[in-house]
């Protein structure tokens, strides 16, 4: 069953404002076009994500607006309706928060409807009868649509979970992560390989390019004993809020966060930073990988090195080796930290 039937079993329910949260952007432009209102806010937490869906709406010839934040009760506006395409693997917990900040981010009486990928969801009926009470599912849509109102008000409830990790003989360090971020509630074991063999020095300049909550940027910080400087850069805006709490929670000196999809020189900064790490995820044909290697090459100063961990070495080893010339591979807890470093008068066009 199409988007258009599920929203069809809808009908009038449906009333602007409308917003439609997360979701691919493609799914997430068709439900725009199946909509007979222009008063759509589209909602995404990750820039690069936003890029793509504006990208589809352009092909579908629509023009809603898409609204980036770190949480959906952080838009200015109240929505009468809000509409969540919900994937088929994802989250739990993720989906799990935004049906609760759905709620608070509908007027009195608006609607909150999921459309789910199952038939037969066993899911989203419970979860959501426990924020919004009474759920309905008509029977048109084959168990794959479900909707309720907003009745009353209730406290927010923030989904995060706190994680402690040690590094070596140092100090335990906490972090907070919430759902939707990298790692959720857990420390990496490929970014704990990378901070247990990157070498950091007092008074550097240190990248953590797609950053996450922020663990190997404050592991490098703390590594150089309150001097230097840590940018945390990622797509992300609820990791980016999520690295400034928790850098400022570990007691770095001195940092800075900035929001970026693509991680452009002109934001960062071209030939600034001595050190930059990244932990990049693997999807799109490890595009994202590919573009934090030729971001890096044109960020780091003369002489700067670049630490990439993965398990996919045959295939980002060639790829640093092409940007870099010559490529470390140092093994350790069951991946490959590739390092690499800048050429000494320039870097590498």
């Amino acid at each position: 069953m199409d988007s258009s039937t599920l929203l069809g079993c809808l009908g009038e329910r449906i009333r602007p404002p409308v917003g439609i949260i997360l979701g691919s952007p493609r799914e997430a432009a068709a439900l725009v076009t199946e909509l007979s209102t222009r008063e759509v806010t589209c909602y995404q937490m990750d820039l690069y994500q936003a890029d793509r869906l504006r990208q589809e709406l352009a092909e579908f010839g629509q023009a809603a607006e898409v609204a980036t934040a770190p949480d959906l009760w952080d838009l200015p506006q109240q929505f009468q309706t809000v509409i969540y395409p919900a994937p088929e693997g994802g989250e739990r917990s993720l989906k799990i928060d935004m049906i609760e900040q759905a709620f608070h981010a509908l007027r009195a009486n608006g609607m909150f409807a999921v459309l789910s990928p199952f038939e037969r969801d066993p899911f989203f009926p419970p979860a959501l009868k426990k924020v919004f009470g009474r759920v309905h599912a008509p029977g048109a849509a084959n168990g794959r649509l479900f909707y309720c109102h907003r009745d009353g008000d209730r406290p927010r409830r923030r989904h995060e979970m706190t994680f402690n990790v040690r590094v070596d003989e140092g100090p335990s360090l906490h972090f907070i992560s919430r759902p939707g971020v990298f790692s959720y509630g857990r420390f990496d074991n490929g970014a704990r390989a990378l901070v247990e063999v990157m070498e950091v020095n007092e008074g550097e300049r240190v990248l953590d390019l797609g950053c996450g909550c922020g663990t190997n940027g404050v592991y490098a910080g703390r590594k150089m004993n309150g001097t230097g400087h840590v940018t945390f850069a990622d797509s992300n805006l609820r990791a980016i809020a999520l690295a400034e709490l928790n850098a400022r929670n570990n007691g770095l000196a001195s940092f800075e966060t900035v929001v970026s999809a693509s991680a452009e020189a002109e934001r960062l900064g071209p030939a600034s930073f001595d050190v930059i790490l990244a932990n990049p995820p693997y999807y799109a044909n490890s595009s994202i990988a590919q573009m934090f290697i030729e971001r890096s090459r044109d960020l780091l100063k003369p002489g700067g090195r670049f630490y990439l961990v993965t398990k996919q070495p045959d295939e980002m080893g060639p790829r640093i080796a092409d940007a870099f010339g010559v490529t470390e591979p140092i093994l350790h807890r069951g991946y490959t930290v590739l390092a690499a470093q800048s050429e000494e008068t320039s870097p590498k066009r």
